[in-house]
This record gives C-alpha cells, structure tokens and sequence, in this order.
C-alpha cells in the first residue's frame, strides 16, 4: 500500500500506541516493518492470530515474554566460528530459558483449557527446545554476562586460590596498621595501587619497609609502598588472576562452539518470540482502545458500527456508523466545517488499514471490513511552496495522480472535492472526478460544501448522500455522521442567531436561489422526518420490552396452568384405575368361581369369559403427556435451517420479517418493516408449508405389525407355559399378557414363565403391575439372565 496514505491516515501513531506493550527487540522490528496487506487470506489469519491472542490474555493475563535482545548479529558471528562474550552469552541463555517456559505454557494453557489456539499453535510449536544447552548455558553464565564459579572445575579452583590468598594478604598488611608499625603509616589503611596491595607509608620511614614504591602523594609527603614481606603473595595473586581470565576466555569459546550447531534454531526462536510478543502487543493494544475483531466481508461490504477513531480521547469522542459498499459504492458528505467531516473520513480509512494489519478496530459487534489493494485520500492543506503550487493546484496534482493508479479494489478519500476555485466550476469538476471513480469500480467518499453535489448525491445510481449534524440551537456541530440526508447550509440561521440584524438577513435570503432554499427545506424536512423516526424508534423499542415482559408473564401463567390441568388429568385417571382394578378383582372372583364350576362339569364358553375381561380392560387408561408442553417444546428443536432471504416469525413481537444478514454466533439480522434488529435463531421460526401427509396409511401399517407380534406371541403361548413378549408393543403385550393368565387358569396350570425382556423397562413394569393387582397370582419373581423375565406362582 503506498506511503503516502499510511502518513495522511496517521498509520504511524497506531504504531506509536502500540510499542509500549513490547518486550522484544525481534518485536519492535516486526511493529516497525508491519504494512497493511492486500491478501485477504492473509489479513483473516492476521486477525485471527491476534483473537488467539486476545484469548490468552484473557484467560492468563497474555503472554508473559521478558525483555529479549536481538540475538541475530551473535548467530552470525557463531557461524563464522567466532567466540561470544559474557554479556553475548548471557542474552542468547535468555532466550534459550524463554523458549522452554513459552513452549511449556502453550501447552499447559491448552491441555487445562482443553481449547485449541490454532492461530498460535502454528508459531508456539516450531520452538526448538534444547534442554541440555540451555542449562549449560544458564548454569555458566549469570544474567549480567559474568562467569559462576560453576562454569568450569578448574575456574571454580582458581577463584578458590585468588580469595585465599586475597585474604592472606589483607592479615598481613593490616598487621602493618596496627601496633608499633602504624606510626610509620600516614593513614592506618590499606589500598591498591597497580592492582597490588600497598601502604601510604611517611616519605622520611621509606627504609622501615623495604618493598616496592608504587606511587606517591603530590606533596611527596607520602609513599605507597608494597612491603618485601608480600611481594611474593602479591605476585602469586596477579598470576592467579592471569590464570582465572584465560579459564574464563577458554569458557567462552567452549560454551561458543556448543552453541554454533544451534545457531538456526536460536535464531528462529528469537523470530517466533519476537512474534508471540508482537501478536501480545496487539491483544493489550485492543484492550487499551476497547477494540474487536472485525468480521471479514468476501463482497467488500465495509460495515463500521459505532465506529471511533483511535487517536482520540475514547470519553470524547462521538461513534458514528460508516457503511459503504452494500447498498451504495459511494457517499457524499457535507455540512458545516469543524462537523467532523474529515475525522469521519480518516476514521473510515484509518480503521480498514488496521484491520488489513491485523489489528482490532474500536467499533461495535457485528461490524465487518473488506480488502483493498489501494487505499487513495486527498485530505488536508495541500498547498505547496516548493513548487509554486496553489492550494487548488496542488489538489488537482494528487488527485490525477491517484485517478492514474486506482482500479476497482480501491478505496477513495477526498476532502472538500473541487474547492479553491470558482464555485460553478468546482462543483461541475467535483461531479466529473466522481463519475471517473465510479466507472472503474472504486468506492469513494467525498466532503464538500456544494449544493450541487447533494442533488448529484440524490439522482447517481450507487450514490448516497451524508452530512454531519449541525445544532442550530446551541451553534455547535454534534458530530454525528448521518446516512442518507445530505446537510443543509446554516449560515444565514447562525448568523441570525448571532445577532445578524433581520434587514441584512432579509436581504441575503433574497439573494438567495430559490432553488437553493427550496433544498434547504427540504434538507430541513428530511431531518425532522429522520428525528420523528427517531424517537418513534425509541417508543417502539420501550413498548417491545413492555409487551415483552407481558408476554413472559403470560406464558409463565399458562404454563403453572397447563401442569395444574395436566396433574388433575393425571389424578383423575389414576383414580380411575384403581377403581378398574378393584373391578377387576371382583371379576377374578367370579372367573375363578366359574373355573371351579368348570372343574366340576359346568359347561362355560371361554369366547364369553374373555369377551367381559376385555371390556373391564377398555376401561383401564395410560397417562397421558400430550399436553405437556416441554415435551411440545422438545420436538420443535429440530427445526430448518435458517438463512438469508428466508421469511420468518419474530415470536416475541408476533410479527413476520426477513433475514437480511447471517452474523456470527447463531445471530440473524431480520428486517421487519423500517426496522432492523440482531436476533438470536431460537428467537424466530421459518415459514414454511406444513407438509400434507396422510396418516391413515401408516396406522394401517402400525396395526398390521401389532396384529403381526400378537398372533406370533399367542401361538407361542399356546405352545408351551411361557409367554414371549419382547418385540411386541406395549398395549398389544397387556391384552396378550390379559389372555395368557386367562388361558393358563383354565388349563389348571401352577406356574408360567412370562420373557419380557430388559429394554427400557416398560413392559416388565406393565407385566409387574397387571401382575401385583392379579387376586389369583400367589406369587412372582424376576428370573433370567438381567431378569429378564418373570416366574409366576398361581394360588
């Protein structure tokens, strides 16, 4: 993207907010190279490495990443075999130390969170660990680049001898301060003078000491003599020092040519640090700025809710809606100077280069950006000295420029489009310069004063007007970007206002076309309309929550009425069985009196006795669930699917709309009438034809397989005491069930086996209860492997 816009925009001064927040030299690099792209794929996996991030910080807090040196010019030395210093040495161990905590976290994060980060996952993962180095590193080197003690064996032994003998020599020189030799001193101390131990001896007492002079006062009054007594010691101590620096030297290349063969693999986790710590920036960037991830338009469809720049005070500031490139591929915005036209404009370019740099942008949810190639802007003053240029000139010089280089992947920004010269022929240039835009493709936005370009804005196919609010009461602008109504010219109010008198503006107005006022007025008119929608929204929108709330109410109280009725339902058949079941007792007794007449000889048809057990049957009734309306509620989860276009029921307001927009999050924007509002998908409900199926085909079939399962089960019966119901339906296992007692009772059977199966329970509890309720069962119990079946005792 060319510079020139970044610098108009501002680009800079984002870049500028968001330095602060790094930790890494690799970091700043990368912040300071970052340039807007023009890939859209490439800008998707930007933004989502930055939501990765924002994850992270708020889940821990962000990544923690300490202050990284850029480790780059060292791995190119190790490459050529050269030996890296203490304080070298000590920033790449840094890194080496870092690479395992980030790569430790990462995973740890995941595994706890039991959530993917697959934007990160892709950097966290290429970290090369190196255990071993690191902690040879670490362990040898302190974090200032000064060697332990144990770095080497021998350098630990050395520094054991330079201490000891330091200390030998301190006793016997401070034997010299002290006692009769202190007299000779001029101060009872000792000090260093050439990296050896002396003493400030008086110049006339040189021969009481012998030694070696290494110095002397400048009055020559005093002498700093090593005694002869520590020659010796002070010799063996410099050549300890030799020793410990050779060791030391010979430390560094060791730890140097061990690091060589990792000199790839450092260097690349410096990059991925540096990274992690760049994509953190970005997360506490947008925390700072209270910005969002915007979502990305594949149809160019800018969509900036609530939108605020970022340079400005957040509390100050007034959020305005752009939106460009769905409806209209151009705006034209006018009104007062100092309304906040040109920040409007800034804003609407300067937050599309953000999101094509992978920040968040300070807008509104559900707001969506598109890609640009080229993003174009004539803003600002751009008279030009240097080239003995007019204001004017200079204008026409950037904008055949930019008509020269844009296509239709442009975004273009002009500021007071056509002024600095004759208004007439200003606005006919404006209109021209327009039209070019619009021939290529190129969306564009314009400010200007020119009535002309309100008509322009009105009769253009793809064109809209826009305006800035202006305040005529309190004479100040609000701020506030108005779609769709063109501003109007409130000079000759303003003026009036300020005490005008009505002479002169009587007299401006008649100068005045009447084309000019008859636009105003209509201007006027747009606006007043526009405001009584307003505040006919706000009514709306309190008699929504109002009805709302009475609707809620209401369902409350139908649904404790329906599980009141659904209860007494429940009791009354419940009743209802239990005086079906004394019933049926008393029928057991009478059948049982007649198989007793039976054995004695009596002659009994059986069609009789089975007749009147099932008409006491008929009377018997399941619970019934139909009203229950959680259950209702269940099967209406599985519904279509919804999408743009499709007609649906708003159910809280009980009215019809249309899809217009499918957001993020199961959400739908559903146009209803001159409203449009972000509704949840279980909220509506798509229309559509009831399906028309005839059901009677299907009882038919149902009644075709009971009949099926019933004859099977009764053959069964009559082939042996055990009575198979498994596979057989519920009510057809009772009626079964009902016969089969029946028939084994007149056949003077002890016992019967009854196989039900496990299954869902429901009919070993059916078998259970016909079972407890029987007066001619003695006795039962489950049998079978998991009981799945019952042994029946009769009396």
């Amino acid at each position: 993207m060319n510079t020139k816009i970044l610098k108009t925009l501002e680009y800079d001064a984002v870049k500028a907010q968001v330095k602060p927040f790094l930790a890494t030299v690799a970091g700043e690099k990368e912040l300071l190279n970052l340039s807007p792209t023009a890939d859209a794929q490439l800008m998707q996996q930007w933004l989502a490495e930055t939501a990765d991030a924002a994850r992270v910080l708020r889940w821990e807090g962000g990544i923690s990443i300490p202050k990284l040196a850029d480790v780059k010019p060292h791995m190119k030395r190790l490459r050529i075999d050269a030996a890296l210093s203490g304080t070298e040495l000590a920033q790449v161990g840094r890194v080496l130390f870092t690479t395992g905590q980030i790569r430790s976290f990462f995973e740890n994060l995941v595994a706890d969170r039991g959530e993917a980060l697959p934007a990160l996952a892709v950097y966290y993962n290429k970290l090369v660990l190196l255990p071993e180095l690191t902690r040879r590193v670490n362990v040898a080197i302190d974090g200032d680049g000064r060697l332990n003690d144990e770095a080497s064996s021998e350098l630990h032994r050395i520094r054991q001898a330079i201490t000891g003998t330091e200390n030998a020599i301190r006793q016997k020189m401070q034997d010299y301060t002290r006692g009769k030799t202190a007299q000779y001193l001029s101060d009872p101390i000792v000090t260093i003078r050439n990296e050896r131990y002396v003493l400030p001896v008086k110049a006339t007492y040189r021969q009481k000491f012998g030694g070696v002079v290494h110095d002397q006062s400048q009055t020559g009054q005093t002498l700093y003599i090593e005694p002869a007594d520590v020659v010796d010691m002070n010799n063996r101590l410099r050549e300890y020092y030799l020793k410990e620096r050779q060791e030391e030297e010979r430390v560094l290349i060791e730890l140097s040519a061990k690091l060589a063969p990792e000199a790839d693999n450092i260097e690349n986790n410096a990059q991925v640090l540096g990274h992690l710590d760049f994509l953190n920036a970005k997360a506490r960037y947008a925390v700072a700025i209270k910005a969002i991830e915007p979502e990305f338009s594949a149809e160019n469809h800018v969509r900036l809710l609530k939108a605020r720049h970022p340079l400005l005070d957040p509390d100050k500031v007034v959020p305005n809606d752009i939106t460009i490139g769905e409806d209209y591929s151009a705006i034209i915005v006018t009104g007062p100077n100092t309304g906040g036209k040109t920040i409007t404009l800034k804003t609407l370019g300067l937050l599309q280069i953000m999101a094509q740099s992978g920040f968040f942008i300070p807008v509104a949810e559900y707001s969506s950006v598109g890609i640009f190639k080229e993003i174009f802007a004539d803003i600002g003053d751009e008279q030009s000295i240097e080239q003995s240029l007019s204001t004017f000139s200079a204008h026409m010089v950037n904008i055949i420029d930019i008509l020269s280089k844009m296509d239709k992947d442009s975004l273009v920004l002009f500021d007071e489009l056509g002024a600095g010269t004759d208004p007439q022929e200003g606005a006919a240039l404006a209109m021209a310069i327009l039209d070019a835009v619009g021939e290529t493709g190129a969306y564009s936005v314009a400010t200007t004063h020119y009535p002309e370009l309100k008509v322009y804005g009105y009769n253009r196919a793809d064109t809209t007007n826009a305006s800035m609010e202006f305040d005529v009461d309190s004479l100040q602008p609000t701020y506030k970007f108005l779609i769709g109504v063109p501003g109007r010219s409130n000079a000759l109010e303003i003026a009036k206002r300020l005490g005008l008198s009505d002479t002169i503006i009587n007299s401006a107005s008649s100068l005045t076309s009447e084309d000019s006022q008859e636009l105003n007025d209509m201007i006027a008119d747009l606006v007043a309309r526009r405001n009584a929608v307003l505040t006919q929204q706000v009514e709306l929108t309190q008699k929504v929550v109002e009805n709302r709330q009475l609707k809620n109410d209401y369902e409350a109280k139908l649904e404790a009425i329906d599980k009141q009725r659904a209860k007494t339902v429940e009791d009354a058949k419940k009743e209802a069985n239990h005086i079906v079941a004394d019933a049926r007792r008393k029928t057991d007794k009478i059948i049982s009196d007649l198989h007793k007449m039976a054995r004695d000889g009596a002659t009994i048809k059986e069609n009789k006795l089975m007749d009147a057990k099932g008409a006491l049957n008929a009377m018997h009734e399941e619970p019934s669930v139909t009203n229950n309306r959680i259950l209702r509620k269940a099967k209406k989860a599985k519904k279509a699917p919804l999408s743009v276009g499709d007609t649906v029921l708003v159910r809280e307001y009980g009215q019809q709309g249309t899809i217009v927009r499918q957001l993020k999050d199961n959400k739908f924007e559903v146009q209803m009438g001159i409203l449009k509002m972000v509704l949840a998908g279980e909220k509506i409900e798509k229309q559509d034809k009831a399906p028309t199926n005839d059901p009677k085909p299907r009882q038919h079939k149902r009644r075709k397989t009971s009949n099926v399962n019933t004859n099977k089960a009764t053959n069964r019966a009559e082939a042996s005491a055990k009575l198979d119901l498994r596979g057989v339906r519920y009510e057809p296992a009772m009626a079964e069930l009902d016969r089969f007692i029946d028939q084994a009772l007149l056949n003077n059977l002890s016992s019967v086996e009854i196989i039900h199966g496990k299954g869902t329970g429901a009919i070993r509890k059916g078998v259970q209860e016909y079972l407890r309720s029987h007066r001619q069962i003695e006795s039962f119990k489950f049998t079978g492997p998991d009981q799945g079946a019952t042994y029946v005792q009769f009396n």
